[in-house]
């Protein structure tokens, strides 16, 4: 069990502190753009980075840093990628740490960075340089922080929760951003979590890799997977409490607060895509093997025509099942059955009689669930989708311009 901390983020924890401010890489004047997450103390971290082929220098210099013993904090840019702007992208992202690092009073080696903004662009140096010293930290200004990756989001996107470790309060805080080019298997996303629990860096990473799965790994704005994605993980011990590992007693209740913090993290990210008006949750039921109901579910919540469908509130299941059908996994036709926001729309394959004004209001709601029962195991799994609207095309039609 866990409880849900009002307007928490990543200086929840103890032992955490952030800043911000304005270097002038976004073109909106006085917009936070260059942020810094800081661990008072050193920190274990475990992590998971994109899958693209093509991989921002941040990401390249950050995977290398993973596997050092402790680390002490994050250093984030928006407004520029760091992307596929050759041998000086690594140069620069190294140099960004260096420059944190010196104000931290900390090793290099101890510290991450993530970029997110336009690919093909160099970091405008000149003005890292002369404002990363104007990043002042503090416990309060985790949203600060948290704005400062924005790029194309409306609203900053925070989470922490707590839960009971040896008789203590243990807290977990996380932020994300991403509203464009979101695809499972991760997207243009960054998310940092951290945590004051005391936590063995194997079990770490391989929650984290789990919990990702079924959280970020399931969502889909438009289709496209970004070169930048990062999710990073810090835990600093600060509680003062046992270690966590596979074998404590708190290893589902940590597991547990961490899925949760992911979870709507990765939901908010969805529900604030570029134009998007409705959330979309995809729940397949039944399925043979969780695999199977996992790559189930996310075709359904990636398909453009499911999206278009959502949008104009057109309750044509058809495409529900054409993207199931599409999905690559075994199926039984005469035996599933479809729901739309509860309301019973098909059953063994075939439409069964329903008020068509009922769904059409129901998918009027800003948040829609489709629920598919394949009947053939006891798997599931969900996923998260948006609809696609006019408002997307035109936004991405003059993205540089």
């Amino acid at each position: 069990m866990f409880e849900i901390i009002g307007d928490g983020g990543v200086t929840s924890p103890k032992g955490f502190t952030a800043g911000a401010t304005y270097a002038g890489l976004k073109t909106e004047r006085d917009t936070l753009d260059l942020g810094i997450l800081f661990s008072d103390m050193p920190a274990v971290a475990a992590a998971t980075f994109t899958q693209n082929s093509v991989v921002s220098p941040s990401v390249i210099v950050s995977r290398n840093r993973l596997s050092n013993d402790t680390h002490r904090g994050i250093v984030v840019n928006s407004g520029c990628a760091n992307c596929s702007v050759g041998p000086q992208g690594v140069l620069d992202a190294e140099e960004m740490i260096s420059l944190a690092s010196k104000n931290l009073e900390v090793s290099p080696d101890d510290l991450f960075v993530a970029s997110t903004g336009m690919i093909g662009v160099e970091l405008p140096m000149a003005l890292i340089r002369q404002n990363i010293g104007n990043i002042k930290l503090d416990n309060n200004s985790g949203s600060d922080f948290a704005k400062s990756m924005m790029t194309t989001d409306t609203y900053h996107k925070e989470r922490a929760v707590s839960f009971i470790h040896d008789g203590e309060t243990v807290v977990i805080g996380g932020a994300s951003k991403g509203v464009g080019m979101i695809h499972p298997n991760m997207a243009t996303m960054l998310c940092f979590i951290s945590t004051d629990a005391n936590v063995d860096k194997l079990f770490l990473q391989e929650v984290l890799s789990d919990v990702v799965n079924d959280s970020f790994n399931m969502i889909d704005v438009d289709g496209d997977q970004s070169t930048n994605d990062s999710v990073i993980l810090l835990a600093n011990g600060a509680s003062e409490t046992s270690q966590i590992n596979k074998d404590s007693d708190s290893a589902d209740a940590f597991k547990e607060a961490l899925s949760y913090v992911c979870v709507e993290l990765a939901k908010e990210l969805v529900k604030d895509g570029e134009g998007a008006k409705t959330l979309v949750e995809v729940s397949v039921e039944g399925a043979r093997t969780k695999e199977d109901a996992r790559k189930s579910s996310r075709a359904i919540a990636s398909s453009i025509l499911v999206k278009a469908m959502v949008h104009g509130k057109d309750p044509n299941w058809g495409r529900i099942v054409m993207a199931l059908g599409s999905s690559g996994i075994d199926i039984e036709e005469n035996k599933i059955d479809v729901f739309i926001s509860d309301i019973h729309i098909v059953s063994k394959g075939i439409a069964i009689p329903y008020y068509k004004d009922a769904v059409v209001s129901a998918m009027a709601d800003k948040e829609v669930y489709f629920k598919v029962n394949l009947n053939l195991g006891e798997y599931s799994a969900n996923a998260w989708g948006c609809d696609l609207t006019e408002d997307y095309v035109v936004f991405n039609s003059a993205y540089s311009t």
